[in-house]
């Protein structure tokens, strides 16, 4: 599915925005067949609201569409998005009301709000289509709406057409598409190449657990992705419930969201040097699974004390974060959905993340504004160290008691991190409730945030 902008033409139907309060004085300024067909509506401006104006003969001459109040946009994104279902098939050019320091977010959501998951199905027919406003960088938001898009598709694809086999085709084919390098070690493979614990969480499943490892660019600071690809999540020994396992499809939303950050900034052509590290596995139950108070050995030589299988996805993250600080990167950021606890801190719109430097925090939360991407800085705890210290080994990979858990999970991470810089985002992927430009299901949090501070943190 390929979202993009409409050319201009006479085709494309002019499309004024209104607030609430806007819609009498516009009224004045039209003919009476307008007024008449308008005020015969239910139209108010009201977020969300369309309605198309006949010209001549009845064909379709104009469109408004609500716009809602300031407050109401303050408590939401995309506001013009609301608008798009209640628009037809028809092509569309902004007229008025739209102001410029809303126009990429809104142009964002037009194009965002014309995805739909149809693998499987045949959804929705054909959405309204937008003419690049004025004063954009169209081709740059046509990048980040389809790089969202492959984030999307990916985390909706369920675990029988999604494991790790499939995550690695999808990364070889994101690195085809861009001539970027792309290796992976697989199977036992991974003991000859010193990745201990994504082997051993990935060693039950059906398919070989492996590690992806892709790399684009000749010059500039290096910039390293490392994304939690657990493409399904039994929780292992320690098995999870049913409910709690019905969304475990989206346990690889980390690798979704690098490889969708991947394609943005291989698309734009930003001057850096990117690696992409995915420890693909699936936790799953065999009588070779590791279990509770099994003691691994890391790549980077750490021991840890297994308390808890479903505690899996810092273990395979952490042999690839040890990979990734070897080369001493100038920055290194992780992306997993990781913690039940941060939605319970935070909610599922806002993507949690911690780091290592208060300059980059500086630089995320005001890129996410930017780029209504929200975003919210949360402590790399020190005080909370002891909590991942079990006694019988360095590290333990689940701390009882349940208390700061997406804090002690991060601060697990930051173990395998000495050489770089880092940044890690505990983000959940889904979308749990249909908004504007944002459908039910999988979702990226923070990429465009990311994307928008990375000039401003790696100096590019």
């Amino acid at each position: 599915m390929k979202l993009s902008f409409a050319e201009d033409s006479a085709e494309a139907l002019p499309l004024t925005l209104l607030e609430p309060g806007d819609l009498p004085g516009w009224l004045e300024a039209q003919d009476a067949s307008t007024r008449a067909w308008v005020e015969a509506s239910s139209f108010a401006g009201t977020l969300g609201q369309a309605l198309v104006i006949p010209g001549e003969g009845g064909a379709p001459a104009a469109a408004l569409a609500g716009y809602g109040t300031q407050a109401q946009r303050r408590r939401g994104r995309f506001a013009l998005a609301a608008a798009v279902p209640a628009l037809g098939s028809a092509r569309y050019r902004i007229a008025d009301g739209l102001p410029p320091e809303q126009a990429e977010e809104e142009a964002l959501g037009w194009l965002l709000a014309g995805y739909a998951f149809d693998r499987y199905k045949a959804q929705s027919p054909a959405k309204a289509r937008l003419v690049a406003p004025a004063g954009i960088d169209a081709s740059r938001v046509e990048v980040m709406a389809n790089a969202e898009a492959l984030t999307r598709e990916l985390i909706n694809t369920p675990a029988a057409d999604m494991g790790p086999d499939a995550l690695e085709a999808a990364a070889r084919a994101l690195a085809a598409e861009f001539g970027a390098q792309c290796d992976v070690t697989v199977g036992d493979a991974l003991l000859e190449g010193n990745f201990p614990m994504i082997h051993t969480v990935g060693r039950a499943a059906s398919q070989a657990p492996r590690l992806i490892d892709m790399c684009w660019g000749q010059s500039g600071p290096q910039l390293v992705l490392v994304g939690k690809g657990v493409c399904f999540d039994t929780g292992g020994l320690n098995l999870k419930p049913g409910a709690s396992m019905g969304l475990m499809k989206k346990d690889m939303g980390g690798a979704a969201n690098v490889l969708g950050l991947a394609h943005m900034i291989m698309s734009l052509e930003l001057p850096l040097r990117l690696r992409v590290l995915i420890p693909a596995v699936e936790n799953a139950i065999d009588g070779n699974a590791f279990r509770p108070q099994d003691i691994l050995t890391s790549r980077k030589g750490l021991t840890v004390e297994i308390n808890n299988t479903d505690a899996e996805g810092r273990l395979v993250l952490a042999d690839a974060l040890a990979l990734a600080d070897e080369s001493t990167p100038d920055l290194i950021i992780s992306m997993a959905t990781l913690t039940g606890a941060a939605r319970v801190a935070v909610g599922p719109d806002l993507a949690p993340f911690f780091s290592t430097r208060p300059d980059h925090a500086d630089a995320l939360r005001q890129a996410a504004t930017k780029a209504a991407d929200p975003v919210w800085e949360l402590p790399f705890w020190e005080p909370y160290e002891p909590m991942i210290e079990p006694g019988i080994a360095d590290l333990d990979n689940a701390p009882s008691g349940g208390q700061a858990g997406a804090l002690t999970a991060a601060l697990f991470l930051r173990r395998f991190v000495d050489n770089a810089p880092y940044v890690h985002f505990d983000i959940y992927g889904w979308q749990p409730t249909a908004a504007p430009a944002r459908p039910k299901g999988g979702a990226m949090q923070g990429v465009r945030a990311i994307l928008t501070a990375l000039p401003e943190m790696l100096k590019l």
